[in-house]
């Protein structure tokens, strides 16, 4: 798990989009937010990330970068991505489990159709320098901070 003010490790990912997402290349004015989710097969993640999609331009005026990562596979990513409403948001995929476990994020087992392992929810506020500054992280796909509370914090800080 990784601690407030330490730094957090480096992400460097595919996007769907068939380009790649480096933490270190970011240039967030104040913050840049990862969102891991658990994938295409949650019907939690889909709402979460379409609401995400509806308020992206309050996080953008707050100067945060956004990214949104999971475990899914390459095809199942971009399947995701092709029938959410989520064109706006950067999504990784094929995060590795042993990464997700340096970020303290939970594992799960699949049970039906769900992949054998991917990763629980978990949110990540970073300073532009990777230095941990929130963080959420849930044990099932329940429970998740709300964007207007996550904005509501922002604005405090």
């Amino acid at each position: 798990m990784i601690k407030p003010r330490n730094k957090a490790p480096e992400i460097d990912i595919n996007l769907v989009n068939d380009t790649r997402w480096k933490f270190s290349d970011q240039k967030a004015e104040n913050f840049v937010m990862i969102l891991f989710y658990r994938g295409k097969h949650c019907p939690i993640c889909k709402k979460q990330l379409e609401e995400l999609q509806r308020k992206l331009h309050k996080f953008t005026e707050r100067g945060i970068s956004v990214i949104a990562i999971s475990s899914d596979t390459e095809k199942v990513a971009k399947e995701t991505y092709d029938e959410w409403e989520i064109s706006e948001i950067p999504i990784g995929y094929e995060f590795p489990i042993e990464e997700a476990r340096k970020w303290g994020l939970f594992i799960s087992s699949g049970i039906k159709k769900e992949p054998d392992h991917f990763i629980e929810p978990g949110m990540f506020l970073l300073k532009p320098d990777g230095t941990m500054y929130w963080e959420s992280i849930q044990s099932m796909p329940f429970g998740r901070p709300g964007f207007n509370d996550v904005l509501a914090g922002i604005d405090y800080i």
